[in-house]
């Protein structure tokens, strides 16, 4: 008679000071097969203990709770017992801004509430929830304690060329970002365009934290924004990102018409389409971390028009997906650590 085979559940554990949400989450954890629910919290400073005494495989954090926030529990899991964790936030501006913070200090990925902090519709969001668990757990823990290194300034080598850059980034992107987009100096001679996947009012808080504490100046782009050499635009949630030539200018232009491609929008394959289409062999792609293949297809065209691409290494990458599948189909001219990448774009530009 054949043994059968146990699945191993993912053991989770939730955090959330509100008993509804706690229902809601304890019910969406309960109707997953493959999960199992080890542990409940009511505040960060709960916990903090319960992570350390259950040693759950993934927890999802709530951002406001009294005693202990999110985000103070958070550092502290990550310190003491380094655990997968999935920010539950609120869809505002001050959550996005708390939502990136988190992702910069371990958070694997988060879900936004549908409609503020006791969202009474939450249940139509526990398919995606369920999925970024299981996501989760293809990040090693190795990867969520990679810290980042001091960089010294970098000095520009070259005068104004005609290359521009374009970044692609998905799931663990923001910490990545953190190592690419800072130490660039102020007068980079090319623009760059990032495209990193998350929703509306997310990428504009990225925006806004990456030109606080980077040389470059870094916004969300606009509709008829003119490329120029410095400066960052990043691809708004929602919305695909493409450039046009306009009275001999590289002018930005927004699709939310488009359906998504490889199921997300912005793409990083549709803006590389767009821009080899028009900066050729001046185009500089780089794919750094993230779930999927998005940025293959653009790689592939990249490479068509005698382009470079730099794809992310596995040591630095949160998650090893989108860049393996460009260094695997041999698109890659060159595979770096993040902390790596920026003196690479200096030496091409």
């Amino acid at each position: 008679m054949e043994k059968e085979t146990v699945m191993q559940k993912i053991r989770v554990m939730i955090v959330d000071d509100s008993p509804f949400m706690r229902m809601l989450l304890k019910d969406i954890i309960d109707q997953q097969p493959d999960m199992e629910l080890v542990a409940v919290a009511k505040d960060g400073m709960e916990a903090v203990e319960l992570a350390m005494k259950q040693r759950p495989d993934v927890v999802t954090m709530d951002v406001e709770m009294p005693r202990l926030n999110g985000i103070e529990a958070l550092k502290e899991i990550m310190k003491r017992s380094p655990t997968r964790v999935v920010m539950v936030s609120s869809l505002t501006e001050e959550g996005a801004e708390i939502t990136l913070l988190a992702l910069e200090l371990g958070a694997v990925d988060f879900v936004a509430k549908p409609s503020g902090s006791i969202s009474m519709d939450f249940r139509r969001i526990g398919p995606e929830l369920a999925q970024k668990i299981r996501d989760s757990m293809k990040v090693s823990i190795e990867q969520l304690t990679f810290r980042r290194k001091p960089l010294a300034g970098l000095k520009v080598r070259s005068l104004i060329s005609g290359k521009v850059v374009v970044i692609g980034s998905s799931t663990g992107g923001p910490r990545s970002l953190d190592l690419v987009i800072p130490p660039l100096p102020k007068d980079f001679p090319a623009p760059i365009l990032l495209v990193q996947h998350m929703p509306p009012g997310f990428t504009k808080s990225l925006a806004q934290r990456l030109d606080k504490i980077s040389n470059l100046s870094v916004k969300e782009a606009e509709d008829g924004d003119v490329l120029k050499p410095g400066c960052v635009y990043v691809a708004p949630g929602d919305c695909h990102m493409g450039i046009k030539q306009q009275d001999r200018k590289s002018v930005i232009y927004l699709d939310s018409k488009t359906e998504k491609i490889n199921n997300v929008r912005p793409s990083v394959d549709y803006t590389l389409d767009k821009v080899s289409e028009i900066y050729k062999e001046n185009t500089v792609a780089t794919i750094l971390t993230g779930m999927g293949k998005d940025g293959s297809k653009g790689a592939f065209k990249v490479k068509l028009f005698k382009g470079i691409v730099i794809a992310e290494s596995k040591e630095t990458c949160v998650v090893y997906g989108m860049p393996k599948a460009v260094i695997e189909e041999g698109y890659a001219d060159f595979v770096l650590p993040a902390d790596k990448i920026p003196e690479k774009l200096l030496e091409i530009v």
